[in-house]
Order: C-alpha cells, then sequence, then structure tokens
C-alpha cells in the first residue's frame, strides 16, 4: 500500500477548486486539500507570481495543480475558472468558495458611499453565488462545498456593515443550498473565521490593537490561516459526510466573549 493512502483524510483521486487561492486560507486550504492527494485547481485574481508558487508547491505533492486569473464578480471570470475546471479535471469533488474582501476603513452605516456598498457586495457575495451555481452544475454526488464567512456574519460588525452583511447572507445561502444537493450526498457548509493573521487583516493588526484582538479571544491567539485550512479539510472529508447546513466557527472562542 502506499503510504500516502494510509492517512485518516485521503483525497487521492479527488478534484478540488479553490478561490482567492494565491494567499491567505485559499494558500493553505489548497496546499492542505494537495497533502491529503487532492487535485487542485486556484482562482486568483491577479497576483500570478504568487498564484505560481501555490501551483509548484501542490505540484511536488505528487498531484496536478493549476490557477486561473479571472474576476469572479463577474459571470465571465466564473466561467472560465469552471472551463479550465472542466478541461483539467474528469470532474469535481470539491469546491471551496474562499474569495473576498473586507474593507479596512471603519466607515459609519450613514456614510458609507453607494461604490463601497456596491464594491463588497459584488466580490463577497455576487462572485461567491455565481461561483456556486458553477460548482452545483459540476460537482460529482457525494462531494463538498465549502464557504469562508466570518464571525461578522453572526454577529455583525459596526463600521463594516457591508462586509458583515455580505458574509451574514452566506449563512442564509447555505442552509437552502444544502438541502437542495442533499438528495445527491453533496454536503455544503460555511468555515467562520474569526480574526486571521493574514495580509488581509494586516493593517488592523498593528502594534496596541494586536494585543488589544489577541485579549477578546478566550484562548488569546489570532487564528493563522492553516487554524482555518484544518477545518476546511475536515469538512471536505468522509471525516465530515454528515455535517451540511452548518457554520464551523473557527474563531478561538471570540464570538462567544461578547
Amino acid at each position: 500500500m502506499n503510504a500516502q493512502d494510509d492517512r485518516l483524510i485521503n483525497l487521492r483521486g479527488r478534484s478540488a477548486v479553490v478561490t482567492g487561492g494565491s494567499r491567505g486560507v485559499g494558500r493553505a486550504t489548497a496546499l492542505l486539500l494537495a497533502r491529503a492527494g487532492a487535485n487542485v485547481g486556484i482562482g486568483y485574481r491577479a497576483r500570478r507570481d504568487e498564484a505560481d508558487e501555490v501551483v509548484d508547491a501542490c505540484r511536488a505533492l505528487g498531484v496536478e495543480a493549476w490557477a486561473e486569473p479571472g474576476n469572479l464578480a463577474r459571470p465571465e471570470g466564473v466561467d472560465a475558472l469552471f472551463g479550465r475546471a472542466d478541461e483539467e479535471f474528469d470532474g469535481l469533488d470539491v469546491f471551496v468558495g474562499n474569495h473576498g474582501i473586507w474593507p479596512s476603513d471603519d466607515v459609519p452605516l450613514a456614510e458609507m458611499s453607494d461604490e463601497q456598498w456596491h464594491s463588497t457586495l459584488d466580490v463577497n457575495l455576487h462572485s461567491i453565488f455565481y461561483a456556486c451555481r458553477a460548482a452545483a452544475r459540476r460537482i460529482r454526488d457525494d462531494g463538498r462545498i465549502v464557504l469562508v464567512g466570518s464571525t461578522a456574519g453572526q454577529r455583525g460588525e459596526a463600521y463594516h456593515a457591508d462586509y458583515a452583511a455580505t458574509k451574514g447572507a452566506l449563512t442564509s445561502l447555505v442552509k437552502g443550498f444544502c438541502v437542495e444537493l442533499g438528495p445527491r450526498g453533496v454536503t455544503v457548509n460555511v468555515v467562520a473565521p474569526g480574526w486571521i493573521d493574514t495580509e488581509m487583516s494586516a493593517s488592523a493588526l498593528e502594534g496596541d490593537a494586536r494585543r488589544a484582538v489577541e485579549a477578546s479571544i478566550p484562548i488569546r491567539r489570532i487564528a493563522s490561516a492553516d487554524d482555518v485550512a484544518g477545518p476546511i479539510l475536515f469538512l471536505c472529508s468522509e471525516l465530515g459526510r454528515h455535517c451540511t447546513g452548518e457554520v464551523l466557527n473557527v474563531n478561538g472562542g471570540a464570538v462567544l466573549a461578547g
């Protein structure tokens, strides 16, 4: 028996698409799926060098890998990504919808511009709809769909109403989507991180702000990208086959701390 076939989580022979895969949680997820044996295609917006590095790292683990650039807030960008999956893979088993933005400046709802509101909805919600629609049309029976949400989608986030609204919408989307795909054995879930130590949150975690955030988390640490990728892998595996329509919080207990 191949040593890799002896793993607790074994995705060998399965094919996955991960959006936002060039950095942060997407990168960590793509690499972890590859370590579990899955072939991986990643979507990214503009960072080709970083995307290529992820592809090389996945291939070094002995799996097929590729990257496709595009704006997923437009249907043609999603068509290009999943069209590439059609060309490269003999079917799709896993879709991880990870892409999104978090405008870091504090903006009260009363002062938020139409441009910011619509931009955040385009990137964080409309694009997820397009991608989930494309994934549902391709995913095999017993497949896995995982969307990356946020604790902000459950308890809101003052001065970031646009972001919180989009992440809250993912929960409602998943609750219905999982019922539609359930008869095929396809599970659909949300992983909801709190603060993550990635580039997206770097400006908000400088100096004293980092210490304040750490103090607000019961286990007193900010998650790494790998901390979030692990639960995503669980939901993509046979170990998570009876979990669907769920929100898996990965926040060190922060959502309970008020």
